[in-house]
């Protein structure tokens, strides 16, 4: 009777083991305190931004840029990093490396084109617009006579270093002028080097690539009395109708000890971005680069010159000098604020 009683006992334990484990299971509720939960914050864009070597001015300009992005945007997170300047970034915004680059504006539209340092068409990239001038500037020695470009026949003249693009440059202007590096006693120095030999009085004038003010320009000033070396407006527009990356650039009076304005030429560094960046990522980066240009010239004065002429009202700058097509983010800003862009710069699919 003991062990029959035990058995059903088992069983009865057993079969409301089963029972209690088929049962459908409960969530525990959450106390109801009357708050609704915060939503999940939303995941930032990752951006990385190639600039140029650490030191230069690509590179402190593009870490301040960054920093304005991510203070403005919520949307983004901007990441600056170095590199080899202009081909360098066209190369990799190119092969989907980066997000971002910095890069001359004639760099680009020799990628675009397959032509100078580009064996082939590379044109997976897009532009966003103007960052800063690349000053073209050609200084002499007033004891030497210059006082216009054409004087410079059978000078001793720097040219700019073997392979740069002061080299091109000057080669482009004389070319322009009627004239070629044989019509001068060329010398391919580099600016620093000039600038020593022009105080050594080694040579009566020089041209290269620099930020105005140049420093090195005011340390042959230290010493000798110069000439700003024009390159008037009929010279620029047929550098120009040729090589439309090109701009004019006023060298204000006072500069160099110049009593008046000088005018030269300039090609822009630029910002690019990857065509398959998301149009409004692209639309808002574009706004907040052109609508902060002031926070980020507290932190690096080559925003300043930007800065300048948006507040003079000179909007036509943010694209003066792009040859190769907008992103269509950048251009829903620019048709927004009302900018005419040119047929050749529009969207492309």
């Amino acid at each position: 009777m003991r062990k029959k009683l035990a058995f059903l006992l088992v069983t009865l334990f057993i079969m409301s083991s089963l029972l209690v484990g088929c049962a459908p299971a409960q969530e525990a509720e959450a106390p109801d305190n009357g708050e609704e939960e915060a939503p999940a914050p939303a995941q930032k864009m990752q951006i990385n931004i190639i600039t140029g070597s650490t030191g230069g001015t690509y590179f402190a300009l593009g870490g301040a840029m960054a920093n304005t992005w991510n203070e403005y945007l919520d949307s983004v997170q901007v990441t600056s990093q170095p590199g080899g300047a202009s081909v360098e970034s066209i190369n990799r915004v190119h092969a989907g490396e980066v997000e971002l680059g910095m890069a001359m504006n004639n760099i680009a539209d020799d990628a675009w084109n397959g032509t100078g340092a580009f064996q082939s068409k590379q044109q997976n990239f897009r532009a966003i617009g103007v960052i800063y001038p690349e000053v073209y500037q050609g200084v002499a020695l007033k004891e030497s006579g210059i006082t216009s470009l054409i004087d410079i026949k059978g000078k001793r003249v720097a040219v700019g270093p073997v392979g740069s693009g002061t080299v091109v440059m000057t080669e482009t202007v004389l070319t322009e002028a009627g004239m070629t590096f044989d019509d001068v006693k060329a010398a391919y120095d580099g600016f620093g080097d000039a600038a020593s030999k022009m105080k050594d009085g080694h040579l009566d004038a020089a041209f290269n690539v620099l930020a105005v003010p140049a420093a090195a320009i005011q340390d042959i000033m230290t010493s000798r009395d110069i000439e700003v070396i024009e390159i008037g407006d009929e010279l620029y527009e047929k550098v120009k109708a040729k090589y439309p990356f090109f701009s004019q650039y006023v060298i204000p009076a006072g500069t160099y000890g110049n009593e008046e304005d000088k005018l030269t030429i300039n090609c822009v560094a630029a910002l690019y971005v990857a065509p398959d960046m998301p149009e409004d990522i692209v639309y808002d980066i574009t706004k907040v680069w052109f609508e902060q240009t002031s926070h980020t010239a507290a932190a690096h004065g080559a925003a300043q010159w930007l800065t300048d002429e948006l507040a003079a009202g000179n909007n036509e700058i943010m694209i003066d000098g792009i040859t190769t097509p907008l992103h269509p983010g950048a251009y829903k800003y620019f048709t927004e604020i009302g900018l005419d862009v040119p047929d050749m710069i529009k969207p492309i699919d």
